[in-house]
This record gives C-alpha cells, structure tokens and sequence, in this order.
C-alpha cells in the first residue's frame, strides 16, 4: 500500500514538473500571440484575392499545403537549431560561473574558519571584560578597535557568502532550466524533422501524378496573366494596409513623445516643490508646507502601471524598417539575392508567345540560401498560386523586393531584415518546372528591371 502511494505520489510530482512550462515555452507563446493581428489581417487579403477565381482550378493548388508544410518544418528546424546554439552556450557560461563560484565560496569559508579559530585561540573575552580588566588605556584602546576590525571583517564575509550561497543556488537553477529546454528542443526537432520527411513524400508523390499537367498549365499564357494579376492585387492591397500600419505607427510614436515630456514636466514640477519647501522650512518662523502632489494630468501620467498594462502584448506591425531614401540610395549597389544563372530577364517573353516577365528567374540549386538585397520588413510570407512560397520584403518609400517558388520560408511577417539576411532558400514550388528563384523590384505597385539596381 506504501509502495503504491509512493508511487501515486512520484508520478503526480513528475506530472506536475513536466506541466510547467519553461521561460522558453512562454517566450514562444507571447511571440505567436504577438502575430495574431497582423496574420489575421493578411488572411483577410488572401482570401479577398482568391475568392474572385474561387471556381477555377489551378493543379499547383494540390501542392500548395504540403509545399507550406515544408517551408515551415524547415523554418522551425533553422530557428530550433539557433536556439539549441544559443542555449548550449548559455549552459556553458552557466556552469563557467558556477565553477568560479563554488571557488569563491570555498575560499570564502576556509577565511571564515580561519577568522573563528583565531577568534577562539585569541579567547571569548568581551568589550566589557577588556575595559575592567585593569590594563593600560592604550593597549585597551587599540584591543577594542581591533575586535571592531575583526567583527567588521566577519560581518562583511558572512554577507558575501551568503550572497555567494545564494548566487550558487540560482546558476544551479538557471542551468537546470537551460538543460530542460535544450530537451524540449531536441524533443521538438525530432518532431519537425518527422514532419518534414511525410511532406517531402506527399510531395513528391503529387508531383509523379501531376508534373505533366503543370507543366502544361504553366505554359497557358492565361494562367501566366492571371498569376501576375493576383500579384498585382496582393501588391496594392499591402500597400494600403503599410501605409495604415505606418500612420498607426506614426500616431504611436507622437502619443510616447507627449508621454514622456509629461513624465518629465512631472518630474520638474515635483523637484521645484520639494526644493522650495526645504527652503521655506529653513527660514526661521516658517509655517509648514503641504508636500507637493501632481495634479490630475500629471498624476495620470507618474501612475504605476496597472498589471493589464504590464501584460499588454506587443503587435506585430507591417510599418515601414528603414529610413526614407535608404533604398534609393543603393541603386546599383545591392548584391544578387541568390547565387546563380539568370535564366529569364525582365522584359523578355515568357514562353516564346506568353507576357513579359516582370522580374527575373535565377537558376539555383536546390535549398540554395536568398538573402535580403536590403534593409526591410517582410510583409509576406505564404503560399500563392503561381509562386509557391513567396516572401515579399517592404523597404519604405513604396520600394519592394519579391522573391518566389522558394523551397522554404524562413522568415515571418513583421520581421525585419538587413541587407544580406536569408530570409528563404531556392526551391520550383508552386508548379516551377525548375529550381531557382523568381525576383522582382517594383515602387508604387510597377515592377521595374532589377539589372540597374542588383548586381547579378
């Protein structure tokens, strides 16, 4: 019967243990729940977008799940394996300073011992014993200050272990943490990499019954215009939705400047009080005066937080990350977002009969890495007919950066980007009959030829 209680009682402890999450898992949760309102807005775009050609079908439609499955079973193996870096590291540093600790103590308490066996060798006499003992004045003067100088010593060592003690305990803690998070990693690329494989074979299994039919639709000069067209409106529809963010963000930003001159008009204030009520109670015969309280404006704004305000999670905005004119100003500068061949040019027909390209196609190998060709923010980053996963990069000032038929995505909307980040890797999604990347420029919703801006 005590062994079964027992039992009961270990499981219930491990369950409970294995419930708590951990600094990480809490992290991740805000994070998501930080995105909610900007996805939710940018589903609202894509399905405006497809619901005009809701009743045609397109075959690249059959992969458009399993190919997005696979760009995010490999983001999250990228970001689980930065994150296994980082947190090995952190561990490392961890039980760097536990070892510099556990010194430290030790030395610490080999002074303490000697201190005490001192302090007894010397004898238990007190202060008042020493100051009727009779002897010379001097002598019991300087004995006094010495004991003052020991105790003081003592006190001062006794402090510093303690906070020693307690700094030992709290690595041992953090470290204890960092190693159930390193599972929970490890835990979670084991999944991720499951994951991936069943896409990879769904995948390939689509493309053997239907790389015939896309190959054939995506040589039809109709689907070809209408792939642009839905770019076009996916293109207009962000720019309305930036330019809001970037008015929201605007408002934000003189809403904390008024804040923050209130906050230190408050603080002024209160200091002038506070100097002159030390100067009027310095004066002889002065009445007293009432401390100073801000009033209501002020007081508004020097208020604590409240714990709502405290657990306010941050929005995710798709507001413009770099400074007017930067983009602009690398005009023939910025370096080719992949490495490859130029296959197709801006401007040439496609197919021979199709519309002209409205960007260029760079052959790439396979999982090839495509990086930012300027500063940003990545306002898409999903799947859409005609260009599979496709990521599209704000630069301000109405300049974008587009880049498609990736193999994965590796960066979220709202995140920003600096010249040179991989933000996806190369890959034929969305029925590319080749591997590589599609890339455009446009301002104002037009695209424009990258060949005067990019050096490929």
């Amino acid at each position: 019967m005590r062994a079964a209680l027992a039992a009961a009682l270990v499981a219930l402890a491990g369950s409970a243990l294995a419930a708590k999450p951990t600094e990480r898992t809490k992290q991740k949760a805000v994070a998501e729940k930080s995105r909610e309102n900007i996805r939710e807005k940018l589903n609202a775009l894509k399905q405006e977008i497809s619901r005009t050609e809701a009743q045609k079908e397109d075959v690249a439609d059959e992969l458009a799940e399993s190919e997005q499955a696979i760009s995010d079973a490999n983001r999250s193996l990228r970001e689980l394996s930065e994150e296994t870096a980082a947190t090995s590291l952190k561990v490392k540093t961890l039980e760097e300073q536990r070892a510099q600790l556990a010194a430290t103590v030790d030395a610490q308490k080999r002074q303490l011992a000697r201190l005490l066996k001192e302090h007894y060798v010397a004898g238990s006499e007190d202060r008042i014993k020493l100051l009727l003992s009779g002897d010379n004045p001097n002598r019991i003067n300087r004995d006094l200050q010495l004991m003052a100088y020991v105790s003081q010593a003592k006190a001062r060592l006794l402090a510093s272990l303690r906070a020693n003690l307690a700094a030992v305990e709290a690595n041992q803690q953090q470290a204890l943490n960092a190693k159930t998070e390193l599972e929970e990693i490890a835990q979670e690329e084991q999944q991720q990499k499951a994951q991936l494989e069943r896409e990879n074979a769904k995948r390939a299994q689509l493309l053997g019954t239907l790389s015939q039919k896309l190959v054939a639709q995506r040589k039809q000069a109709g689907t070809l215009e209408r792939d642009e067209a839905r770019l076009a409106r996916l293109v207009d529809n962000l720019a309305v939705l930036i330019r809001e963010q970037q008015a929201k963000a605007a408002a934000d930003a003189k809403k904390r400047q008024e804040q923050q001159a209130a906050r230190v008009a408050a603080a002024k204030a209160k200091a002038e009080a506070e100097r002159l009520a030390k100067q009027n109670a310095a004066k002889p015969g002065a009445r007293p005066t009432v401390p100073f309280k801000p009033t209501d404006p002020i007081d508004d704004v020097e208020a604590p937080k409240t714990a709502a305000v405290e657990e306010e999670v941050p929005q995710v905005t798709l507001a413009p990350a770099a400074p007017n004119g930067a983009f602009a100003s690398l005009k023939g500068r910025m370096v080719s977002p992949v490495a490859g061949r130029i296959a197709a040019r801006f401007g040439a027909k496609r197919g021979g009969e199709g519309p002209s390209w409205k960007g260029m196609f760079i052959k790439a190998a396979e999982g090839a890495e495509v990086r930012a060709v300027a500063q940003g923010r990545v306002v898409h980053a999903s799947w859409m007919r005609g260009f599979g996963n496709l990521v599209i990069i704000d630069h301000g000032n109405d300049y974008l950066s587009i880049y498609g038929n990736n193999q994965s995505m590796l960066k979220r909307e709202g995140d920003v980007v600096k010249a040179g980040d991989t933000i996806a890797t190369a890959g034929n999604t969305g029925g590319n009959e080749e591997s590589g990347l599609y890339f455009e420029l446009r301002h104002l919703g037009r695209a424009f030829d990258p060949a005067a801006w990019v050096r490929f």
